[in-house]
């Protein structure tokens, strides 16, 4: 039990959670922390697209946290490509952060974390229950416990520029991936700019090839976790479209683009579309004020299975079990939700929550941003939680997904397929070879 050697009731526990403050404050609701003399608190936090909102999390929230909870808060900024290797070595020497937050669910660390679900309990006295996502994606359903603690999610929009689709009479974007295709390849043809989905090994290539083999009704696991990639027939479809995709509107940059580099592509207008965070239509409105006017964000392109995209990221926070300080890395994250609302201003719109109370007027601020011209820009990210289904669907985030998904098997099968190498169903084949062989290694763990 946290903070104490005796339980507290289920009465005291409310009680106590009734009574912290909703802004950061000084009330301890872990007291084993608030006995002690000042403390650390270490705090690794993956390196927002917007530097920003690290400036202001690092320099700001951080710092009047720690003085209001009497603790020295330092935070380390850690790139996206580094997260893996450095969360790895910190489990291989048992020591490190306090706090590690992953931008992806860290299925694969969960021996090495605390059960946080005393953080959730702790949560929904005051916010009510995580959403869909952050419990799918934090939550063991074979220990029934919660390996870390979902504090909030970045969708996944379809982004094009309005002037380059309405070159080929398509103002409004493509809406299906057969119109992402046939437009795609009538203004490359036109215009010479290819389509720019990310299909290499980086987050951005992984969300969108997961993205896409879900539209097409693909799958990794099922819902039961069984390796089902070779199975689905939308697996084999899914790579024959995105070959002819290629071959008809894409380019070679597709497959070596470094992080971020369909970011940094389409805000040289160097392709159409992409799928991507909103953190790119924010430097553009930030640097390029006039270039942002034309690109516009929509749901994700209609599939055979529907419309879905997965997270761009899913804010995952472990609480290392080697944590020196676990009281007040369990305090921190449980304040931080009670902060949302400043989470969300800071990150100028990126970061959603997991708990919809905590920005009750979402829609109206979607509806209403200053920055959005035209008007409704932002308005179609509303339902956005509707069709976001979490990494690992359709079942949980389990350490089988997350290996496959850090891997990058996804990139390597697709690749295979694009360049030749090997046919759809071939490459398909090789894929579930490699999947089988984590499931089979963690099946012994």
């Amino acid at each position: 039990m946290i903070g104490s050697k005796k339980p507290h009731s289920r009465r005291e526990f409310l009680k106590l959670a009734g009574s912290t403050a909703a802004a950061v404050g000084p009330f301890f609701l872990f007291p084993e922390r608030s006995r002690a003399q000042q403390g650390t608190l270490k705090i690794a936090h993956w390196a927002h697209f917007l530097p920003e909102y690290n400036q202001w999390f690092d320099k700001e929230y951080a710092v009047e946290w720690g003085k209001q909870h009497n603790t020295k808060v330092q935070v380390e900024t850690i790139a996206v490509e580094d997260v893996m290797s450095r969360a790895t070595a910190e489990v291989s020497a048992g020591r490190g952060h306090d706090i590690f937050m992953f931008p992806w669910p860290p299925a694969q660390f969960g021996q090495h974390a605390i059960d946080h679900t005393e953080i959730y309990q702790a949560v929904a006295t005051k916010h009510g229950n995580v959403n869909r996502i952050g419990h799918k994606s934090t939550f063991d359903p074979v220990s029934k416990k919660y390996f870390a603690f979902a504090d909030s999610w970045v969708p996944a929009p379809f982004n094009y520029y309005l002037d380059f689709w309405s070159e080929v009479n398509t103002p409004f974007g493509p809406i299906h991936y057969d119109g992402l295709r046939s437009g795609g390849s009538r203004l490359r043809a036109k215009l010479g700019i290819p389509c720019g989905l990310a299909f290499g090994p980086t987050l951005e290539g992984n969300i969108t090839l997961h993205t896409l083999l879900h539209a097409f009704g693909g799958r990794v696991l099922d819902a039961n976790s069984n390796v089902s990639i070779r199975k689905s027939y939308g697996t084999i479809t899914a790579l024959k479209y995105a070959k002819a995709l290629y071959q008809d509107a894409g380019t070679p940059d597709q497959l070596t683009w470094a992080s971020s580099g369909n970011a940094v592509a389409m805000q040289g207008k160097r392709t159409s579309c992409t799928v991507g965070a909103i953190s790119l239509l924010r430097t553009l409105e930030k640097e390029q004020p006039q270039q942002a006017k034309s690109m516009m964000i929509g749901p994700p392109l209609l599939g055979i299975a529907g419309v879905m995209a997965v997270p761009h990221v899913t804010s995952c926070s472990v609480v290392w079990n080697f944590a020196g300080n676990k009281e007040g890395a369990k305090q921190f994250l449980v304040d931080l939700i009670d902060n949302f609302r400043k989470v969300y201003e800071r990150s100028q719109g990126c970061n959603f929550p997991t708990y919809q109370n905590t920005v009750p007027n979402l829609i109206r601020l979607l509806e209403s941003d200053p920055k959005a011209e035209p008007a409704y820009k932002y308005t179609r990210l509303k339902d956005a939680l509707h069709w976001t289904p979490n990494l690992g669907f359709p079942g949980y985030a389990t350490p089988v997904a997350m290996e496959a998904f850090n891997s990058f098997v996804l990139p390597r099968m697709f690749k295979r397929v694009l360049t030749g190498e090997a046919s759809a169903e071939d490459a398909a084949q090789a894929a579930e070879t490699e999947v089988k062989a984590i499931a089979e290694k963690w099946s012994k763990a």
